[in-house]
């Protein structure tokens, strides 16, 4: 979850490029950050808080040809000056920045402080440097020592060292993303592409047990052994403007309005609106008898949508969160069908689940918003969702996008009578998604209940994944309780906490018995005088129990829920805003969860 970032080769711009890397990577965490820089001594700077405090603190003496950058989110440790990356040795000649978790490093630093070894901090990653002091002192090379300090290593990493007297930046990984930027003259090392992506477009993926060797405008990649390994080079697609705010007040509002956008990228070349047929060249051939999806967070809500789409196209489909599945794997048979969703493509927890299925024989796919992230490389099959850079902590636009690419998979393993009509409803979305961005009342629903208690989203069938979501976004990020649920399940407990001061979000689209069934849990509702703030299409008659009304275009069932989604997203991007709270950067969150 936290950021690396190293850079050889700029000269006495290097200080600059850390830096802006760091605000690139700040979504991965934002609890500390720090630099060191290597010109024949090491120096370093390092700050608790986001990243504008560490640029404050740094002085002229910071210059050197390579240096390494950090942003914490805290795993050992609270959040201070001593726990901030990077960490040093007892004489200040090593430097390292790591994301992951030494597992066995209480181990490694007793062994140590027997030795004679003093720490700084609270942090697992402090003991890494002290081993690569040892080697040193042994009279190993510099990267005969860190790899040396690697082998004692259990855990996940992703590391990155240098160290005074040299012009060299040593990396590695295991279970933590990291890769390599191909410049002309320089080169680069971070745990995602956004650090570096306003200097190259062109990168390395590092696999697991590989290490780079960076020096000024030149790389290396060997495996364990120290074998030079002929990596191939790839250009990313994104540009530096997609990372960029754009003139939104906050990255999450622009996400949401990329939207449209988004899931035109999502359908382009895969749908054929006259026949209905959904060509996807990942799917080819595909034909399981049963599918598990695998997610986290978001993009487990996401998962239980293309459970319920396969289910009703007769495919056996369940989702399960991945840190269960992980620990408890449901029976699969020869032909069974184990789909990771993840936006980063570097989820632990679903890495590890898609890992289990792979030991245990069954094909997978990646449904993933990161060509070139692990679990891409790892899978089978990767199908790609093209939303395009999300840098805003809470899930927006790749939410819908991996509902759109759910509902591709669907109708491409069991296409159905009314496969027109979901193509056509999909073809229509983006402009109903714009539709409902240039029309939302979400901020006036938003303060007309900002005071409230709580907050509950019931929602069923298709509209139960967004309810969860509904619920997520707005505690993601208002720091505010709220719960999604069945609507059925209201009866079941979830009433005894329903009061004047909780307004219920009902999500309510077509005249169905779904739709019928929703209302009178609304009557519940309104009988025990909570609010009521119905995401509608009209169709129904729920507007008349209804304190307040967001409404929606009339689509097909599947897709509605993207729409109310767009509806949930305004309200709680709007009631963040109204708090005054860190909308792109919550407490205690970080973008991409790489460690279990």
């Amino acid at each position: 979850m936290c950021g690396i970032i190293g850079c050889a080769g700029r000269g006495d711009e290097t200080l600059d490029v850390l830096l802006s890397g760091l605000e690139g990577l700040e979504y991965r965490g934002y609890d500390s950050a720090g630099v060191a820089l290597s010109n024949g001594n090491l120096s370093v700077c390092k700050r608790e808080g986001e990243i504008h405090r560490l640029q404050q603190a740094v002085t002229g003496d910071l210059v050197g040809p390579v240096g390494i950058g950090h942003t914490r989110w805290s795993t050992h440790g609270p959040p201070s000056d001593a726990n901030a990356h990077p960490h040093t040795d007892c004489s200040d000649d090593v430097a390292v920045v790591h994301n992951g978790i030494v597992e066995n490093y209480a181990d490694l630093r007793a062994e140590l402080a027997d030795r004679g070894h003093a720490f700084d901090s609270d942090t697992d990653t402090e003991v890494i440097p002290h081993l690569i002091e040892e080697g040193l002192a042994d009279g190993a090379t510099f990267e005969e020592a860190f790899r040396a300090a690697v082998a004692r290593l259990e855990g996940s990493y992703a590391l990155a060292a240098v160290s005074s007297g040299s012009e060299t930046i040593l990396a590695t990984r295991h279970d933590s993303p990291l890769v390599v930027g191909v410049g002309d003259d320089a080169a680069y090392i971070a745990s995602d592409v956004p650090a570096f992506l306003d200097y190259t477009d062109r990168v390395v993926y590092l696999e697991d047990g590989e290490f780079a060797r960076l020096e000024s405008g030149s790389w290396t990649v060997s495996d364990s052994d120290g074998r030079l390994l002929d990596k191939s080079v790839s250009r990313v697609e994104w540009d530096a403007e997609e990372t960029a705010k754009s003139g939104y007040d906050h990255y999450m509002l622009k996400e949401i309005h990329e939207q449209p956008r988004a899931l035109r990228k999502c359908l382009r070349g895969r749908v054929d609106e006259l026949t209905g047929a959904v060509d996807v060249e990942a799917l080819d051939g595909l034909d399981p008898s049963s599918v598990q999806f695998v997610a986290c967070g978001t993009s487990y809500h996401a998962a239980l949508h293309g459970a319920s789409a396969l289910r009703e196209a007769g495919v056996h489909a369940q989702a399960f969160l991945a840190s269960e599945y992980a620990t408890a794997p449901a029976p699969v048979t020869d032909d069974t069908l184990v789909v990771g969703i993840t936006q980063s493509g570097e989820t632990a927890d679903t890495l590890s689940a898609l890992r289990e299925a792979q030991r245990r024989g069954v094909e997978t796919l990646a449904m993933t918003n990161v060509v070139g992230s692990t679990a891409a490389r790892e899978c089978d099959r990767a199908l790609f969702i093209r939303a395009g850079p999300e840098i805003g902590v809470a899930a927006t636009k790749t939410f819908s996008s991996q509902v759109v690419a759910a509902n591709l998979l669907s109708a491409s393993l069991a296409p159905q009578s009314d496969a027109r009509e979901v193509v056509e409803a999909l073809r229509d979305l983006p402009g109903q998604v714009q539709e409902v961005l240039d029309s939302s009342r979400a901020e006036r629903v938003a303060e007309q209940f900002l005071d409230s208690e709580g907050y509950f989203f019931v929602g069923r069938g298709y509209h139960h994944p967004v309810a969860l979501e509904g619920a997520l976004k707005l505690k993601e990020i208002t720091y505010k309780h709220a719960e999604g649920f069945p609507a059925g399940e209201l009866k079941h407990g979830v009433l005894a906490l329903v009061t004047e001061e909780t307004p219920v979000f009902a999500l309510v689209t077509g005249n169905g018995e779904e739709a019928t069934k929703t209302v009178g849990n609304v009557k519940e509702v309104e009988a025990r005088e909570a609010p009521v703030v119905t995401v509608t299409d009209g169709v129904s008659d729920v507007e008349r129990y209804a304190d307040a009304v967001l409404e929606i275009p009339e689509t097909h069932p599947r897709v509605a829920p993207v729409l109310a989604n767009v509806q949930l997203q305004l309200v709680a991007y709007h009631v963040a805003k109204k708090l005054g709270r860190s909308i792109d950067k919550p407490r205690n969150l970080a973008k991409s969860v790489t460690v279990e």
